[in-house]
């Protein structure tokens, strides 16, 4: 049975016209109610329905149950909808048990789930990499089902992803100290397809992360090979490199708040474009490289009648970057000045930015500050 939605309005639904799918965390919460239910003496629930935090109610169908004379154990397919999850049709575990009196409920990373090793995120060093809001659905669903069979609830939760180390080396786990597998994330239960959600707060969480460790300088590139042009000119550790793909916003306005000592933006020149034009996402799908505002970059360039016309009639990017090469007209180093400036709009005046333009090859091909 594949999980329906319920109680999410027409208007969110048709904003993508995409399926919505479930969290880690609400995968979770489902197979540990299912498996407590049957350790506390009753069948499988199979679908078993949860309550998510915003109060929709969805049913999840079991994948594999097991019990034993001290355990349960129920696996959950995760489907995250028409997003583009990395733990898409991933297999979710969760494993109860009886905990000692007093204990509570508490949890532990199963193989495939991470464990945190670095100050910065939401959870304690050396805990299971299970997030606050998951781990307070587990907790509400352990209360909801232990008051039906009149048991205490001192349980201990084991959560585990099938495969889930191969998987975390999909994500940003490693940068952010989660060693041994995934996180178990979510914050209401829903992927919404194509918010990315998750990668921005693998950013904050990042930044948070590089904060604890008192690191001043960070650096945040739009791909691999920007990254590392960053990485070999200021020597910076694998903590300070944020990986912001397309979210230069998700960057800028949570170091707002969080602010650090100094950023560097590096990136491509159509993405980096963008960002001087004042997109804040720089998915080709959602802004795109206004060649007009390239021509008029241009002309304030001294660049020849005939450079700007044909500038507004490109194909792209960075063949207007190689004109203004050719016609010697530093573009690169006035469009990373036009992005720093963006970047100061939003992050504020207290962080010294500077941004770099990195060719397909990995050439610095320009820098807003000399």
């Amino acid at each position: 049975m594949t999980p329906q939605l319920i109680n999410v309005s027409m208007k969110e639904k048709n904003a993508k016209e995409l399926r919505y799918g479930w969290t880690t965390g609400a995968c979770a919460t489902a197979a540990t109610k299912a498996a407590l239910t049957a350790f506390f003496g009753g069948d499988f629930p199979d679908p078993v329905t949860i309550t998510l935090p915003r109060g929709q109610t969805p049913a999840f169908a079991l994948a594999t149950e097991e019990k034993g004379a001290d355990f349960a154990c129920v696996s959950i397919i995760k489907d995250a909808g028409d997003d583009p999850d990395v733990t898409h049709l991933a297999r979710i575990i969760s494993t109860v048990r009886k905990g000692d009196a007093g204990t509570g409920v508490t949890f532990h990373a199963g193989e495939g789930v991470g464990t945190v090793t670095k100050e910065g995120l939401p959870i304690p060093v050396g805990d299971a990499a299970i997030n606050p809001v998951p781990r307070k659905m587990m907790r509400e669903v352990v209360e909801e089902v232990a008051a039906i069979f009149g048991m205490p609830s001192d349980i201990e939760i084991e959560i585990g992803v099938e495969n889930g180390m191969e998987l975390a080396k999909h994500t940003m786990n490693g940068r952010l100290g989660i060693l041994g597998g995934l996180s178990i994330l979510g914050t209401t239960g829903i992927v919404v397809p194509y918010s990315c959600a998750s990668w921005i707060a693998s950013i904050h969480r990042g930044i948070d992360v590089a904060r604890a460790s008192h690191l001043t300088h960070l650096a945040a590139s739009t791909g691999s090979t920007s990254e590392k042009v960053v990485a070999a000119l200021y020597d910076l550790p694998e903590t300070a490199l944020l990986d912001m793909g397309d979210f230069a916003g998700g960057v800028l306005k949570y170091l707002r708040k969080h602010p650090v000592t100094q950023l560097t933006i590096a990136g491509g020149f159509a993405k980096i474009t963008k960002l001087a034009q004042g997109h804040m996402d720089l998915h080709s799908g959602r802004s795109s490289v206004d060649f007009t505002w390239l021509a008029e970059q241009l002309s304030a360039l001294g660049a020849a009648p005939d450079l700007t016309a044909k500038t507004r009639s490109a194909n792209t990017a960075m063949q207007v970057l190689a004109w203004a090469k050719e016609a010697a007209l530093p573009l690169a180093d006035h469009v990373a000045r036009k992005a720093r400036d963006v970047a100061v709009d939003i992050a504020g005046d207290t962080i010294e930015i500077n941004v770099l333009v990195v060719d397909r090859a990995g050439a610095l091909v320009g820098r807003s500050n000399d």
